[in-house]
């Protein structure tokens, strides 16, 4: 028989509720404004608290934009994914996984920038930062699992070639800094790239 959950003792209620708040007080200003035009101070004060309270939930500016956009880039996935599922041909498959993810980079473009610099170089014992790689991995999953369909690629060869492409893809999101630049463009030239790897020695291009 299952044990019922605990309900939340009084004090991880109050920290939720405080976390609950600096991602939103975040979220807003860093939409806003961007990353580099933002204080931790104006967050503290949006977010109702002290700015040494702040500090207890994200060190740094950029530990607070990755609390904030894991939870963007985790649901790019799942509409990603979902959408791939739909698609028979491997590349469109493939692509439908990566344009999404490409569009929440984009929506604040260095904000994007500085996210995916965060989740390179990043402490790597910070939660924010190890659910980000957390998303990396899923989204090299998704990949591995399209081009795993119908014995196109063994499991070890997708799984190889997902790594590519998901290094493809967040490389061509990190160097496209002018705001210019359409989503659609960063799109087309990872399917470029992609479609090296997708159709070599498998089928004509």
């Amino acid at each position: 028989m299952p044990v019922a959950s605990q309900p939340l003792g009084r004090r991880e209620r109050n920290k939720q509720q405080k976390l609950e708040r600096i991602t939103a007080a975040a979220s807003e200003l860093f939409a806003e404004h961007g990353i580099e035009d933002v204080t931790t101070q104006q967050i503290a004060d949006k977010a109702d608290i002290g700015n040494g309270t702040l500090f207890l939930y994200a060190k740094t500016k950029g530990e607070l934009l990755l609390l904030v956009q894991n939870a963007h880039y985790a649901e790019a996935l799942e509409r990603g994914r979902a959408d791939a599922d739909t698609i028979p041909d491997a590349l469109d498959a493939v692509m439908a996984v990566v344009q999404p993810i490409v569009k929440c980079n984009r929506v604040q473009v260095h904000n994007g920038r500085t996210y995916l610099r965060e989740m390179v170089f990043g402490d790597p014992t910070e939660p924010s930062h190890s659910e980000a790689l957390r998303v990396v991995a899923q989204t090299e999953e998704a990949i591995a699992a399209v081009l795993g369909r119908n014995g196109l690629f063994s499991a070890s060869d997708a799984a190889t070639t997902a790594r590519i492409v998901s290094a493809i893809m967040f490389l061509s999101m990190a160097v496209s800094a002018d705001p210019a630049i359409r989503v659609e463009d960063i799109v087309q030239d990872i399917g470029t790239q992609v479609r090296l790897l997708v159709t070599s020695d498998r089928s004509p291009s």
